[in-house]
């Protein structure tokens, strides 16, 4: 008599358990030393992982899902632990800084890629890609400017590398300088590409700083829409074969939803309970969805991008991050 099969364990199943195992681990050690704090030691922990031995494509599917849908539903209870009238104060406080370093980024972008001799479109990806909000920025303006895979997967890789020196070294500048909890959160919302290396670096320098620099970080995620049909209709007036853009493709839906937790806070329709508890849970899926963002780092294709696309990655990195302190000490901020 023939064996009956068993169900397959469902895919995404070992990526999220692989993510969550070693969230667990770097929960902890941040509960040793906050000053690193758990969402660092997540990304250290998968990087250190995946240097040693790759995941196989089997965990690929739990790695996406909870280095997107994972964080992006821990950003929604992160909502839970502030009323609206904090969200849009934040944001106007943020917007000023917020603005002239997108404004920075894309001219230098511009100006620094072309004296680098970079390809057009790697100017755009990039320049958005850290203006705007790293791989998300790339992923939607990628088919407008009709660029390849191959430089798609090139910006994602320099922008990568950045985020990861960011998440190191911004909480140590942050408190070598004696950065409020606000002034941190406000420079990591503006100058760290990523929404998870935002996250990352900004609870681990404080719970405040990390609720403020998540508002932050939201706001300019948001840019990516006036940004895709700017260079939408530039790229029609220039060669009358604009790309089709549409806008539902590119509201971070997410961002809707933790509104709309911020609301129902305000509203008071809220337990207290859940106030404290639903942004506990939410710090924690960001560590396991930090624990995924190491694990599926290629430093192989790091590597290989190549010295150009680096060099102004970094460079617009170096000046997002001296404009927004220069722009908060101006502004009376620092």
């Amino acid at each position: 008599m023939p064996e009956t099969s068993t169900s397959p364990t469902p895919s995404r199943l070992p990526g999220l358990g692989l993510s969550a195992a070693l969230a667990a681990v770097a929960y902890y050690f941040g509960q040793l030393l906050p000053v690193i704090g758990g969402p660092v030691f997540a990304i250290l922990l998968g990087l250190l992982v995946a240097s040693v031995r790759k995941p196989g494509a089997g965990f690929k599917p739990g790695l996406q899902l909870a280095s997107k849908q994972v964080l992006q539903l821990a950003i929604i209870l992160m909502g839970f632990g502030m009323s609206l009238g904090q969200v849009f104060e934040t944001g106007q406080e943020s917007l000023l800084v917020m603005l002239t370093t997108l404004l920075v980024c894309l001219s230098a972008a511009w100006l620094i890629g072309r004296a680098l001799g970079v390809s057009a479109n790697l100017i755009a990806l990039v320049g958005a890609g850290t203006g705007i909000c790293g791989a998300s920025a790339i992923a939607a303006v990628a088919p407008v400017v009709k660029a390849e895979e191959r430089e798609v997967a090139y910006s994602i890789s320099t922008i990568f590398a950045f985020n990861i020196v960011a998440v190191l070294l911004f909480p140590a500048i942050g408190h070598l300088i004696g950065f409020s909890q606000q002034a941190f959160g406000l420079w990591a919302g503006t100058a760290i590409n990523d929404t998870s290396s935002v996250v990352a670096a900004a609870y681990a320098y404080g719970l405040e700083a990390g609720s403020y620099a998540t508002v932050v970080k939201l706001a300019r995620s948001i840019m990516i829409i006036p940004i895709v049909f700017g260079l939408s209709a530039i790229r029609l007036r220039a060669s009358g074969q604009g790309a089709g853009v549409k806008l539902s493709k590119l509201i971070p839906w997410f961002i809707v939803w933790f509104l709309a937790a911020a609301l129902l806070v305000s509203l008071g329709l809220v337990p207290d309970q859940l106030t404290t508890w639903l942004p506990k849970v939410g710090k924690f899926l960001i560590v396991v969805a930090l624990a995924a963002v190491g694990l599926s780092a290629d430093l192989r294709a790091i590597a290989r991008t190549g010295w150009r696309p680096l060099a102004l990655g970094a460079i617009l990195w170096v000046l997002v991050a001296t404009t927004s302190l220069i722009a908060q000490w101006l502004m009376g901020q620092i």
